[in-house]
């Protein structure tokens, strides 16, 4: 069993977020609102279907995928991009095209979840810690 089956995981601290999402082309209303959320993530595996909810009070989204193959995703700023995600380890990277490319690396541990958010040379990291 993976460390992160069964977790969820509470962001704690953010770095540069707000500098990512400018990046994005995100509006000022929807940052702030982005940068004084402390949403709740989670990631579930039935068979080989992925699916990784992120719940706050402002919006709750979630994506359901299938490693290695590509799907549409809408962000949580409302862009539509087509995205894919791999898994190694305890480490799910998802790379999103579109308009303005980005990486999304997630590093599962027992205790914490590490996000790295990166677009461009722009990088935002996030820490979450296991509720």
């Amino acid at each position: 069993m993976a460390c992160w089956e069964g977790k969820k995981y509470k962001l704690d601290k953010s770095e540069n977020f707000d500098e990512y999402m400018k990046e994005l082309g995100v509006g000022m209303v929807l940052r702030k609102m982005g940068n004084t959320v402390t949403p709740t993530v989670e990631l579930k595996k039935d068979g080989d279907l992925y699916t990784f909810t992120t719940t706050s009070t402002f919006k709750t989204s979630s994506i359901s995928f299938k490693l290695g193959e590509e799907f549409d995703e809408e962000t949580l700023d409302g862009r539509k991009v087509k995205s894919v995600c791999t898994m190694d380890g305890n480490t799910l990277t998802q790379e999103q095209k579109g308009e303005k490319p980005s990486t999304i690396v997630r590093e599962f541990s027992d205790s914490e979840l590490i996000t790295t958010l990166t677009i461009g040379d722009i990088k935002s990291v996030r820490v979450y810690k296991a509720i």
